[in-house]
């Protein structure tokens, strides 16, 4: 047990300052973290033997449901509703279609039967959040129009799609009955999408009309809700990963007391599960057994970013309103990573007959998306002039603070004010008017979201449209 604790301390240490230095050249941390598995795994200099898919299935499967969660809890869903539906369907469709042409080459070019062929073009269908936030965040790289937004819902929500992709398919080849396969889908999205959000608004309306006596407790019971909008659905046939995508966003979204230390929680929550998942992806890989599937992946790789990911981009996002340069630059952001390369584990331990050594497959695609593409995103923004420098990429994420007003105001509470007698959370007052203070008869008061707003208090603004209020 010290041993394991004297690792796992050194192994995360080792990933934090290596990843100091290279994260902000725009190297994708999924790449730094996966090679520093490769080096203590079994063909590594450390040679820490490990072939376990089973465990690290369960292991990976417990750090997805904290990355999704945190991708939908992150998301702002005021900047990100403009483009709302060109995303859903870049999401499901896109998916489908990049699985469906990608399957086809697999058959009718390397010559995998057609159900590994579809297996392959599922797990890889969808792209990778991780790695797009961390390239965005890390070059500060603004975009025009609403693309930053666009890209961060897409590749935050696209996983559940492959995800049941790769049940369907996997169903078929272990002849399970294609009768099946319809009701699978049918309970997959619905239950996945009601359980999502009935846990998120009972757990939003609690912690509206509930105050724990610990601060701490709010962490945990949000993370309680993220674990069981996953389990609940999974455990009744529905999607959990689109469930608990579903709970963040709507969570995330909402006004609730210490929303922003819950943010800030679940960020470090999440870097942590990314930690342990793609090191040990690293950690689970024979690099030995690359060269053996390089031709393949590398073919694979070059059909996906030239042809599959583009046709399906173009498909569509061509009755909506974007230029032929911004379709190409969502193309290329098509980056494959950690969740293809769970789903491939998820398929190797399903015991269905796979002809190809898929993992390795998967894993060495994901490698080359991640290590070409992600670290040349900023350089194709540039190149396609969709770089936007007059405001800043973090406005898309619920964590952003932005810029506080140093102009205050005070405002007189009536009695008959739409805030009288209601909390600062249900008082709709926009989010970049902050309340610095109330001053009620002889008392100053520091506001919380909780903090009951009453006839003839006086409120101290800080923000840049207070006006607007007045």
């Amino acid at each position: 047990m010290i041993e394991l604790m004297l690792v796992s301390g050194l192994v995360l240490l080792i990933c934090i300052t290596s990843s100091k230095v290279l994260y902000k050249f725009g190297v994708p941390i999924l790449l730094i973290f996966i090679l520093l598995g490769m080096l203590f795994g079994s063909d590594g200099m450390v040679g820490i033997y490990f072939d376990n898919y089973e465990l690290t299935r369960q292991l990976c499967s417990i750090g997805l449901v904290f990355i999704m969660f945190f991708g939908g809890f992150g998301t702002n869903w005021k900047m990100a509703k403009p483009v709302a539906i060109p995303s859903i369907l870049m999401s499901s469709l896109g998916v489908i279609i990049t699985a469906g042409l990608t399957g086809l080459f697999c058959h009718m070019v390397i010559g995998t039967s057609l159900l590994e062929g579809l297996l392959i073009g599922a797990i890889v269908a969808s792209t990778d959040a991780a790695s797009v936030f961390a390239v965005l965040r890390s070059q500060k790289l603004n975009l025009k129009g609403s693309l930053a937004s666009l890209l961060e819902v897409e590749s935050g929500s696209n996983d559940p799609i492959a995800y049941m992709l790769t049940l369907i398919i996997l169903t078929l080849m272990n002849n399970s009955g294609s009768q099946l396969i319809v009701p699978m889908v049918i309970k997959q999205i619905a239950f996945g999408l009601a359980i999502g959000s009935i846990l998120a608004k009972v757990s939003v309306y609690i912690l509206r009309n509930s105050k724990f006596e610990i601060e701490g407790f709010y962490t945990i019971f949000i993370t309680a809700i993220a674990m069981l909008s996953y389990a609940l659905s999974e455990y009744v046939g529905g999607n959990g990963y689109l469930s608990v995508y579903m709970a963040g966003i709507i969570i995330g979204n909402s006004k609730i007391p210490h929303k922003k230390s819950l943010v800030h929680f679940f960020d470090g929550i999440s870097w942590i599960m990314q930690i342990m998942l793609f090191f040990m992806l690293g950690l689970l890989s024979f690099p030995s057994k690359l060269p053996s599937v390089i031709g393949i992946a590398i073919a694979i790789s070059i059909f996906m970013i030239v042809i599959a990911r583009p046709l399906s981009t173009f498909i569509v996002l061509g009755r909506f309103n974007f230029s032929n340069k911004e379709k190409l630059f969502i193309s290329w952001v098509g980056l494959r990573g950690a969740a293809s390369i769970v789903f491939a584990i998820y398929a190797v331990t399903q015991g269905v007959v796979i002809e190809n050594d898929i993992f390795h497959i998967i894993f060495f695609i994901a490698l080359i998306s991640v290590g070409i593409q992600g670290t040349l995103i900023p350089a194709v923004a540039r190149k396609l002039d969709l770089v936007d420098n007059s405001t800043t990429v973090l406005k898309t994420f619920n964590d952003y603070d932005g810029e506080i007003s140093s102009k205050l105001i005070e405002v007189n509470v009536p009695e008959d004010s739409k805030w009288a007698n209601k909390s600062i959370m249900d008082s709709n007052i926009p989010e970049d008017i902050l309340i610095v203070m109330i001053k009620r008869q002889d008392k100053v008061l520091i506001p919380k979201g909780s903090t009951v707003i009453k006839g003839g208090d006086i409120l101290v603004l800080s923000g840049d449209k207070i006006e607007d209020l007045l």
